[in-house]
C-alpha cells in the first residue's frame, strides 16, 4: 500500500468516525449494507474508469452505457423470455463491443478521447430513450427470477452480493494492473505515448483493450443496477454515473495527464466518495447539492494531485543537484 493509499485510508476512518458521531445511525446493520452494495456497484464502474485514466484517456459516456445496456437487458429477460445466461454475456459482448468502437476512432482515427465519449453520451442516451418510446423499462408486478438473486442487492453471509463482486474483480484488475506485462504497457504510454511507441509497444492495441476492459465492466455495472433498481427511465437511469467513477479514480491518486494510479486506491476512492454521499443523507442536507459535493471532491482530488506533482518534480531536482555537488566536491 502506497502512502497516498494509507493517507487515504486513514482519511476515510477519520470521516467515518465523524459521522458516526454526529449520526449513530451510521453504524446501523442496515445502512452499512446499503452503503457496501452501493460501493460495489460504482467500484465497478470506478475500475473500468481507472482503466482509460492510466492511459491519459477519458470515458464520459459510461451513465449513458449503463442506462442503455440496462434497458436491453430488462427487455431481453422480462419481455422476450432471453435466458439469463444468453442476456448476461451477450450484454457484456455489447459493452466489450462500445468500447472496441471508442479505442478504435481514438486511436485509428486520432480523435480526442474527450470529443469520442462525449458524443457517445448523446448517442447511447438518445438510443435508450428510442428503444423504449421515452417509457420506463421493468419488470412486471410479481415478476421474479430466483436464479437472478446474486444480482440484486441481496446478501450472502451478511455482505451485499455487489460488494462480493467488486471484490473479486478488484483482485483480478490489481494483478492484470499491477504484475503483467499488460499493466506495465499502460502506466508506460500515460507516461509517454510515443516513448512507449518507439520502445516496441503497440500503442494503438494496448490502448484499444483499455477501452474494451472499461466497457465490459460498465456492462457488468449495468446489469447489477438494472436488477437493483428493477426499473429503468432511460432519461435518468445512470445520470452522471461517469462523474461517479472519474471522482473515484482521481481521489485513488489517478492523475488525470496518466501514468499514475494504483487499484488499491480507487477502491478506497470509492469507499470515500460512498462515505461522503451517506454523510449528506444523515446529516439532512438537500440530495440536490449531492453533485456540488461531488464536484468539489473532483476538483479537490486534482489539485491535491497537481500540488503533489510539483512538490515530487522539486524533490528529485533538488536531490539530483546535491548528488551533482557531492560529486563536484568527491573530485
Amino acid at each position: 500500500m502506497s502512502k497516498k493509499d494509507l493517507g487515504l485510508l486513514i482519511l476515510i476512518l477519520v470521516v467515518g468516525a465523524v459521522v458516526a458521531i454526529i449520526n449513530p445511525r451510521f453504524l446501523l446493520p442496515i445502512n452499512l449494507a446499503n452503503t457496501a452494495n452501493l460501493i460495489g456497484l460504482f467500484g465497478i464502474l470506478a475500475i473500468g474508469q481507472a482503466f482509460v485514466i492510466i492511459t491519459g484517456g477519458i470515458e464520459l459516456s459510461v451513465g449513458s452505457v449503463v442506462a442503455l445496456l440496462g434497458v436491453l437487458f430488462v427487455d431481453f429477460i422480462a419481455t422476450r423470455d432471453m435466458a439469463w445466461p444468453v442476456a448476461l454475456p451477450l450484454i457484456l459482448v455489447l459493452g466489450g463491443m462500445i468500447g472496441l468502437a471508442h479505442g478504435w476512432l481514438i486511436t485509428r482515427l486520432k480523435l480526442q478521447p474527450f470529443v469520442v465519449t462525449l458524443c457517445g453520451l448523446l448517442i447511447y442516451r438518445g438510443v435508450a430513450r428510442f428503444y423504449t418510446a421515452d417509457g420506463t423499462a421493468g419488470f412486471a408486478f410479481g415478476q421474479n427470477f430466483p436464479e437472478l438473486e446474486f444480482l440484486t442487492a441481496g446478501r450472502s453471509y451478511g455482505v451485499p452480493n455487489s460488494f462480493i463482486a467488486l471484490i473479486v474483480i478488484a483482485i483480478v484488475m490489481w494483478v492484470v494492473l499491477h504484475r503483467s506485462v499488460f499493466g506495465r504497457y499502460l502506466y508506460a504510454i500515460g507516461k509517454n505515448e510515443e516513448a512507449a511507441k518507439y520502445s516496441g509497444i503497440r500503442t494503438g492495441r494496448v490502448v484499444m483493450a483499455a477501452y474494451v476492459i472499461c466497457g465490459v465492466l460498465t456492462a457488468l455495472s449495468a446489469i447489477y443496477f438494472a436488477m437493483y433498481t428493477r426499473s429503468i427511465s432511460p432519461a435518468s437511469h445512470g445520470q452522471f454515473y461517469e462523474l461517479y467513477a472519474i471522482a473515484a479514480a482521481v481521489l485513488g491518486g489517478f492523475s488525470l495527464r496518466g501514468g499514475e494510479g494504483s487499484l488499491i486506491g480507487v477502491i478506497l476512492g470509492t469507499v470515500l466518495l460512498q462515505e461522503l454521499q451517506n454523510l449528506v443523507n444523515l446529516l439532512g442536507i438537500p440530495s440536490s447539492l449531492n453533485f456540488a459535493v461531488m464536484g468539489g471532491v473532483i476538483l479537490i482530488g486534482v489539485l491535491v494531485d497537481q500540488q503533489w506533482g510539483v512538490y515530487r518534480e522539486r524533490r528529485l531536482m533538488l536531490e539530483a543537484t546535491r548528488k551533482g555537488m557531492a560529486g563536484a566536491s568527491a573530485e
